[in-house]
Parts: structure tokens; sequence; C-alpha cells
């Protein structure tokens, strides 16, 4: 039943998930429903993560409209992850909507998942104009609109940080995902294990942390001058603190007065309490998603294909061909401008 409300369903598939959401024009969000690939050991397997979403994208899609109690047929707009991620994941989300779209002969939308991450927050979180430090598994970014489009300020060389804690997560025997667990282990410990700490004007490494944190789980000192808790606190600490300074000095030259954090990892506390300090020393207003639209989801991608929609209309069949490794900042933000 629709109530007579325009309403978008939202395809997220960038990565492990394949995510479905149910917004309205107004940015009412009736259901977020996801499917999300945990490999049994290891990374990402494009080729595995992309059967899992072939085999279960059908019934992602009813429980999504099931849990908000709408018909297919209420679907006015059908909007999905186009841009960037891992090419043969992003296909099956594609695939899904143009069928969508040409069966029920609605308008079909492209979204870039990584402006998505920054629409959510913006309306979830009410900040109309923030400096973002979006930070996720595939991505790691500080961002501002400027000048008609979301302009990148710093941003990873290598690893993104979600990637990056969970790769350690995995060498020291946690389950996917391993973020939450470092978060948990952490808490516990005070001592401090110095790791590279690198930033490159504005940009960020993180794979030489990474390589000296798994040295010091291998080491034969491990389990007797330090332990988990302890390299897990360490890393944690150097990562952040990283991630804190760019955010800071993007936010002393933009001059921004809204923060936002978004993204998966958006939700550990450590983080967020480094990133409010900064904040609050420079008078921002200090924002983080919600839990529940921190991670890849498909309202995000609704919402964000809704603000387009309402600017510029529907792409074009011929225009929804995938973008693996489009960056945000190759993206108009008519909505905003």
């Amino acid at each position: 039943m629709k109530f007579n409300k325009k309403i978008c369903l939202g395809i997220e598939s960038t990565a492990h998930t394949f995510g479905v959401g149910i917004v309205d024009f107004e940015g009412k969000v009736y259901s977020i429903v996801n499917d999300i690939y945990v490999p049994e050991k290891g990374g990402l397997h494009p080729v595995q993560v992309k059967e899992q979403h072939v085999n279960h994208f059908y019934e992602v899609i009813e429980k999504a409209l099931s849990e908000a109690n709408f018909s297919i047929r209420d679907i006015d707009l059908i909007a999905f992850s186009q841009s960037p991620g891992l090419g043969p994941v992003l296909k099956i989300g594609a695939l899904v909507a143009r069928m969508i779209s040409q069966i029920l002969k609605i308008p079909i939308v492209g979204v870039n998942h990584c402006v998505a991450h920054i629409e959510i927050g913006r309306l979830m979180c009410n900040v109309e104009d923030p400096l973002t430090l979006y930070v996720s598994g595939g991505n790691t970014i500080v961002s501002a609109f400027e000048s008609s489009r979301y302009q990148i300020f710093g941003e990873t060389l290598d690893l993104p940080i979600g990637n990056m804690i969970d790769s350690f997560a995995r060498d020291a025997g946690l389950s996917h995902p391993g973020g939450p667990k470092i978060e948990k282990l952490a808490l516990t410990s005070t001592k401090y294990l110095s790791l590279p700490y690198v930033v490159k004007g504005m940009d960020l490494s993180f794979s030489g942390l990474y390589t000296a944190a798994k040295k010091l789980i291998e080491s034969k000192d491990f389990g007797v001058k330090y332990s988990l808790n302890d390299v897990s606190n360490s890393v944690q600490e150097t990562c952040f603190a990283m991630l804190t300074e760019v955010t800071e000095r993007a936010l002393a030259h933009t001059e921004k007065t809204e923060v936002l954090l978004t993204g998966g990892v958006a939700a550990n506390k450590r983080l967020q309490e480094m990133i409010e300090y900064i904040s609050n020393e420079h008078n921002a207003k200090f924002a983080a998603v919600p839990l529940k639209f921190a991670g890849d989801n498909g309202a995000m991608i609704g919402w964000t294909g809704i603000l387009r929609y309402k600017l510029e209309g529907g792409h074009e069949i011929s225009e929804t061909n995938i973008k693996p490794k489009e960056r945000m900042d190759q993206i108009t933000i008519p909505w905003r401008s």
C-alpha cells in the first residue's frame, strides 16, 4: 500500500553486500535488507561474491518489499550502484535494476556509491554542508562540496582503512568482519606499540602500518611482552590519528561548520571520539551516520537516486553501464549546485 507517495527501490552491489532499500521521495526509509557475502578465509573473491548475489537478489528484493508493505508495482523509480566497485559484482546490481526498470516501465538512475554514503549521512544527521570523512572497507576519503562537486582533499594511497583493519584481523585469527572485534579488543588495552605513521601531505598510506602490525603478532614477543589487545589498540590509535590529522587540516582549509563521519568504519566509537574532538576545536558541529546506515545499504542508493532524478530525470539504458573505477569528484551534484 503506497499512500500516494512516490517510492524508489535502491540496489547496492559494489562489494560483499547485495542490499535493497525502499525510500520515498521525502526521504523516509521503509526497509533495508542486506545479504552479505562472508568469505570462509581470505578476502573477497569477486566470482564467489557474484554467485551469491545472483542466487539471493530475488529474495532480498522480496523481503525488502514485504517489510515495507509494498508491492513491486508500487515502485516509481529504480536506483542502483553504478560506481565504483568490483566489476563482476556491480554488473549484477545493474542487470537486476535494468530488468525491473524495463518490466515495470519505470525510470532508472545510476548512483555513485561514495556520493551515496555522504547523502545518506546528510539526510539522517540533518547536516547541510559538511566536511566529510568517508571510511569503509573500500574507500578512505576526506571530501567537501566545492565548485559543484564533492572535491577530494585527501585519500588513501594504498589500502582503504576498513580493508587494512579487516586484513589484520584475519591475520590475527578473527572472523569477518574484523573491525568490531579489533575495536572491542582495543578497549581493554592502554599499551601503545610504535607503528608506522604515514601522512603524505593530505594523503595517507596504511600498507606499512599493516605490515608492521602483522610482524608484531608473528613475533616471538607476542603473548609474552604484549597481547593482541595491545596490538589492536596500537593499530587503532595510529591509523585513527592519521585520519584525524588530515581531517583537521581539511577542516581548517575549507572552514566548514559541520563535520560528517560516514561509511562502515564510522561505527567505531574511538574514531568518533577523535573526530568529534577536532570538530569541537574548530567550533564545527560533529555528526556520525547512524549505525543502520553506516555500512553499505540500498537506502543510501535509493535516496541519492531520488535526488538526481528530481533534477535530471532518469537515465537512458545506454547510460547505465557500470564504471568500476569512477571517482566521486568526477560526479556532478546538481541537487546542491
